[in-house]
Parts: structure tokens; C-alpha cells; sequence
């Protein structure tokens, strides 16, 4: 066991007139399964990039281990992966790397193909595998769950949970829960380290809120009250001031010694003065502190049409296939008014596929699929990464109200100078929240959803859930996040089971 320090960090990216990070200082323990997590644009990523040395920084930061980073740059995908687990971890014997893989439910096999043909499944847990093998590292494990299905991350979640020594960055509560037992948050004006998974973090956070808002109102009094004190005692400072200067002994007392009395008097009237008026403003700081951390997340609302008839969509008998390659087979299931489908599957079993076929893309296939007619449709694809240029000409070019589109990304948590910049310097989450924000603007019948979720904090996908059950949108959609799904979903399609 060692412990890595953080002392004092402060960082800025170049051009930049606002610190990331402002004197941060806190401790980690190389022996915790420390969960990372926080709005969007905090800086979870650029923390690790720093705790890599890939950016320079005033403060410091010491630990005896050394960082590693995921995802991992592989060279050469065309070398068999074999070859590249055993160049990650030049030291380890094949069976130690066969126990890894199979803690990981990867088969043998995997090792002899080239890295390349894996799925991106296949890859993360081979990654994982070979960073993990490594003696005297500490893994920054950044979103290692945006190309894993539901099953796939239970896998990987429990295989982390045997680990100790990593920060992970993810979005998935129960996948945090389920293999962390520390939480360090960066939250709107510190970070925190908390002993304890998501949900015990969670947990702490709501019972500080809510005590921050029920001292709120009080607050809010005392602070005028105190503000006001500090005016009325500002003015008695100044009419002293004036009654020292204004003051003619020889027109209203006899003594000439008056003036210095006087003087001296208003001397000790501005000194108690000003010494009143920094304990109030002191105090007034002091109460104010309690509410910065707060985090507000506000309302979110949808416009869904309603259809003139129940039935919006139907599939009968779908199959796909992509050359020699079937990806299933006989897929039926009909979407009704007022259902939230989740489209379940293995990664590849083509749920992506079906989202597409049904949004009229050229997808070959067989079978009838059935669309009602005039039926408007609002769909998010999986991938955000197309996006560029201005927010106002994007919406514009959507055909959607620019001033409803950017009050929704304000409470997705977008500040007015993200709204300057180029979307192609968005990270991946703020591209996403992009085009929920369009599709939330949208009025349609049927909200189609692929993966919505991939980068998006986790703050903003209790906002989005919220959204959901309070308004109640038809929506077919495929994510990952088994909370979300438990939660959202009231029918489930398993492209390799039947509806459940």
C-alpha cells in the first residue's frame, strides 16, 4: 500500500481563462477501487491525462506506481494479440495471461487472431487483461463500458472487482456499485474523496442538499439582515467622518481642544466600524459557501404527438443478414403508443441494424415491416462524432426552435461559453447532449434512441429519466445501462430471446 498526493494542483489549458483545477489537494490509497465521477466538462479526463504528465501544472503530484492509462494505444492491430498482451506485460507467463482472459469470459482463442478482428468488447477485456498483468501500475480506466452490452459489463465489473489499484470513469451506476469502494467526485467548486461506492456517495450528496436547501430560505434572511447591518454601519462610519470635518469650535463651543477630541472620536466610531463591517462580510461569505456546491438539475420537458391509432410500428419476421454473415433472424414485435421498448443484444447482434430498417435507412433484409403512415419519428444515432460548427446553424438547419434547443443543453448542464465554440471541440458527452437536446426540441410520435447515453454524466441521465416518466414519450430505444432500462423500460425485445 502507498498513497498518491495531490497537492495543491492548479491547471489551466493554454488560451484558457478559466483554472480547471484550482489548488486542489487530496489523497489516494493505491489499494482502493476508487469510482471517478462528475458532470460533464469537469475535467475526469483531463485529470488523468495530468496524472499521466501529459500537461504541464503548478503543485504536485507523487505516488510510488506507475499510471496507465485505458483505453490503451495498440500500435499494431494487425499482430496477433497474443504478441501485444505479451509486450504490454513483458514479464508474465502465458498461463497467467489465460487466467486473465478467462476471468474476463474471453475465449482462449482470441489470443491467436489478429487484434484487429477482435469486437470491441473482445478488446477492452484484452486490454484490461494485459494492463492488469503489469507489476506496480495504477490503472486510469477512462469509460471502459461504451463499447460493452449489459452482460458484458457484469462480466467486467465483477472481473474489476477482484482488482484493487484503478480510478475508473463511468457513467453506469450499477456497474460503479458493483466493483468500486471509493468515490472521488469533482463537483462545482471542489473535489471529494468519499469511502464508499456510487450509491453510498449518492446517498451522502442527497442528505447534504437537502439540508443546503432546507437552510436555504434561512439563509437567504440572515444574509440581508447582514448586509443590511453592514450599510447602516457604513453610514454611522461616514456621519462621523463628516461631523469631524463639518465641526467649527469657535462658532459652537468655547474650547479650541474640541477638534482633536472630535478627531480621536472618529477615529475609534471608524475603526470599530470597519472591523464590524469584515465580520459581517466574513459571516455573509461564510453562509453563502454553504450553497456553492449544490447541484441543480433542472426539469426537463418533451413534446410527443400523439398518433391517431395505437399501433406505430410492427415487425414480422425481420432478418438481417450483411454477406454470408446472418445477424439474426425472424425478429418480430409491434410498438404501441405509449411503449418504451428497450431493444436488448449482445454487441453485433444488430439492434442498430432494426433502429435504422425502421428509420428507412438501405438495410438488406427479409421479412414485412409495417410503418404508420405520417408517422414522425425523432431519432438519436449511436455515434455523435459527425457534429461541427455553430449550435445556432446546426439548429437552424434542423429546423428546430434555436432559443428551446439551448434552454434544454442550459440544464443539461452547458455553460453560455459553450455556445461560442465549435461543436467539433465538444468532448463525447457534450456531443451527445447535443443531439438529445434536438431530439427533446422535436415533436413526434415515436422518440428512436441508439444508445443515448454513451458519455453522458450521470446527473444528466437521472434528468433524463425523470423526463421520461414524467411525460411518458413512445419510445424505442437500445442502451446499456441496466439502471436506466429497469427503470424506463416497460417492454423488452431480446434480439435472441423472446419479448419478456
Amino acid at each position: 500500500m502507498s498513497l498518491i498526493n495531490i497537492t495543491n494542483l492548479t491547471f489551466a489549458y493554454d488560451g484558457s481563462y478559466d483554472n480547471i483545477f484550482t489548488d486542489v489537494s487530496f489523497q489516494i490509497d493505491t489499494d482502493w477501487k476508487l469510482g471517478f465521477c462528475g458532470r460533464n466538462g469537469r475535467g475526469k479526463t483531463t485529470f488523468l491525462n495530468l496524472l499521466m504528465g501529459k500537461y504541464e501544472y503548478s503543485g504536485t503530484i507523487s505516488g510510488g506506481v506507475y499510471f496507465e492509462y485505458f483505453p490503451f494505444s495498440v500500435e499494431d492491430n494487425t499482430q496477433n494479440t497474443l504478441d501485444i498482451l505479451e509486450k504490454i506485460a513483458p514479464d508474465t507467463l502465458l498461463w497467467q495471461i489465460q487466467k486473465e482472459l478467462s476471468m474476463l469470459a474471453v475465449d482462449e482463442s482470441v489470443m491467436y487472431r489478429p487484434f484487429y478482428t477482435l469486437s470491441n468488447g473482445e478488446q477492452t477485456k484484452a486490454l484490461l487483461a494485459g494492463l492488469f498483468l503489469r507489476e506496480n501500475s495504477f490503472l486510469l480506466i477512462d469509460e471502459p463500458t461504451n463499447h460493452l452490452d449489459i452482460n458484458a459489463r457484469e462480466t467486467v465489473a465483477q472481473y474489476l472487482k477482484r482488482k484493487v489499484g484503478f480510478i475508473l470513469i463511468s457513467h453506469d451506476r450499477t456497474f460503479l456499485d458493483e466493483c468500486t469502494d471509493h468515490t472521488l467526485s469533482i463537483n462545482k467548486n471542489n473535489i471529494e474523496v468519499v469511502g464508499g461506492n456510487f450509491s453510498v456517495w449518492w446517498e451522502q450528496k442527497q442528505r447534504q442538499d437537502a439540508f443546503e436547501l432546507a437552510q436555504n430560505e434561512k439563509l437567504t434572511k440572515e444574509i440581508g439582515r447582514l448586509e443590511s447591518a453592514a450599510r447602516r454601519t457604513s453610514k454611522w462610519s461616514e456621519d462621523a467622518e463628516k461631523c469631524k470635518i463639518g465641526f467649527d469650535p469657535r462658532k459652537t463651543e468655547k474650547s479650541m481642544g474640541r477638534r482633536a477630541y472630535e478627531g480621536e472620536k472618529s477615529r475609534k466610531i471608524m475603526a470599530r466600524s470597519k472591523a464590524i463591517q469584515m465580520r459581517q462580510q466574513s459571516s455573509i461569505e461564510e453562509k453563502s459557501m454553504l450553497l456553492k456546491n449544490l447541484e441543480t438539475a433542472e426539469t426537463l420537458k418533451i413534446y410527443p404527438q400523439i398518433y391517431h391509432t395505437s399501433r406505430l410500428i410492427s415487425l414480422e419476421k425481420i432478418s438481417i443478414s450483411y454477406g454470408d454473415r446472418k445477424i439474426f433472424h425472424d425478429v418480430s414485435f409491434t410498438l404501441e403508443q405509449g411503449d418504451r421498448l428497450a431493444l436488448l443484444g449482445e454487441n453485433g447482434s444488430g439492434k442498430s441494424s432494426i433502429l435504422k430498417l425502421i428509420c428507412g435507412e438501405d438495410i438488406p433484409h427479409t421479412g414485412d415491416i409495417h410503418i404508420g403512415s405520417r408517422l414522425i419519428i425523432s431519432y438519436i444515432p449511436q455515434d455523435a462524432s459527425f457534429l461541427t460548427g455553430d449550435l445556432s446553424e446546426y439548429a437552424k438547419e434542423q429546423q428546430i426552435d434555436e432559443t428551446l434547443f439551448k434552454t434544454i443543453l442550459r440544464k443539461l448542464d452547458f455553460s453560455r461559453v459553450q455556445f461560442e465554440k465549435n461543436m467539433r471541440d465538444y468532448s463525447a458527452g457534450q456531443k451527445k447532449k447535443v443531439l438529445l437536446a434536438r431530439s427533446l426540441s422535436e415533436r413526434a410520435h415515436v422518440y428512436i434512441w441508439d444508445e443515448p447515453l454513451n458519455y453522458i454524466d450521470v446527473l444528466s441521465r437521472m434528468q433524463i429519466e425523470e423526463l421520461i416518466m414524467d411525460h411518458r414519450p413512445t419510445l424505442l430505444f437500445v442502451e446499456h445501462d441496466r439502471a436506466f432500462c429497469d427503470n424506463i423500460a416497460t417492454k423488452i425485445i431480446n434480439l435472441r430471446n423472446e419479448v419478456s
